[in-house]
């Protein structure tokens, strides 16, 4: 199911494009003659997660929204093919600190979404990510610094190793599977109890409407597998400190004061090694975009890409 846009604005569905030798999915929402921004989503979740008010403010700003499925997610190539750890054994190694190696790395997810920028002739555009997504265009900016006109990293960190990724439970939370990972039921079900336990208790879902989003990601991809080669590319690529201290685009960093998966330190020390950025803590806000925080989110963005507008 696409977003919905509301009537009068232009949007369109590339379903698949070829990117860095992969098969990357891809949908646009407002004019392509708008302010081009491309929008990353986080560890194992679909653009469908994208909540639609975050969607209507940006296009209602006048940006052109590019938005990619990640490898290994949604609509976009799955790469099965590739040797991966098992959740536990992954877990286990990376609780114990001992050395493995993943699929590929974050570097892989920049150069598929330049790829996506260059398929639509984008020169240089701002750039949004979330979570993982965050991590994603922070490495953007750093690798293809003249690509990229403004930088908003949300609920993200830097991967600085002295910073912990919250309890211990909830790390484990985000490779376990339900018991039955065959059945829709079971998976609705448990990936609710992981939304609550990271969820904004500022901005609270509802869950018969969380669970409809649920089974329409499950129907449309469920990649558990996936969600492992992410996690691991993650963990294996390391610090981006050094790289964050080189990155000249002007940042903005937009945390949560209540988010318990990556605690409001990964976010200011992400702002305190970016040259010029600005960092917004939003009290209630935990580890989604839940209810105003898309719209909130959303004037952010369009305030900070509008103060550094070129020309």
């Amino acid at each position: 199911m696409a977003i919905a846009i509301p009537a009068g604005y232009k949007g369109s569905i590339v379903p698949h494009i070829q990117s860095n030798g992969l098969s990357i999915y891809v949908e646009t929402y407002g004019d392509s003659n708008g302010t081009p921004l491309l929008i990353v989503r986080g560890l194992g979740t679909q653009i469908i997660h994208w909540p639609e008010a975050f969607i209507e403010r940006l296009v209602g700003h006048g940006f052109w929204v590019i938005a990619p499925d990640n490898r290994d997610a949604g609509l976009s190539e799955h790469l099965d093919h590739l040797p991966s750890l098992g959740s536990a054994e992954l877990q286990r190694r990376i609780e114990q600190r001992e050395p493995f190696e993943a699929p590929y790395l974050v570097d892989a997810f920049a150069s598929d979404h330049l790829g996506v920028l260059d398929h639509f002739d984008v020169k240089a555009a701002d750039i949004f990510g979330i979570s993982m997504g965050g991590m994603i265009v922070q490495t953007i900016a750093s690798m293809f610094p003249e690509r990229v006109r403004t930088m908003t990293s949300v609920m993200s960190s830097s991967g600085n190793p002295d910073i912990p990724l919250g309890s211990k439970r909830l790390r484990a939370l985000l490779l376990e599977v339900p018991n039955n990972p065959d059945d829709r039921d079971s998976v609705i079900s448990f990936t609710l109890q992981c939304d609550r336990a990271w969820g904004s208790p500022g901005y609270p879902f509802e869950d018969s409407v969380r669970a409809d989003l649920i089974g329409r990601a499950y129907d449309r991809a469920w990649t558990p597998q996936g969600v492992n080669r992410q996690y691991a590319a993650v963990r294996a690529s390391g610090s981006r400190v050094q790289k964050l201290q080189q990155i000249r685009a002007p940042s903005l960093v937009i945390h949560g004061l209540d988010d318990a998966l990556l605690e409001p330190a990964h976010g200011r020390d992400t702002a305190r090694n970016l040259p010029d950025a600005r960092l917004i803590e939003i009290p209630g806000m935990g580890h989604d975009m839940e209810g105003a925080l898309g719209p909130m989110i959303a004037d952010h963005v369009f305030q900070h890409v509008t103060a550094h507008r070129q020309g």
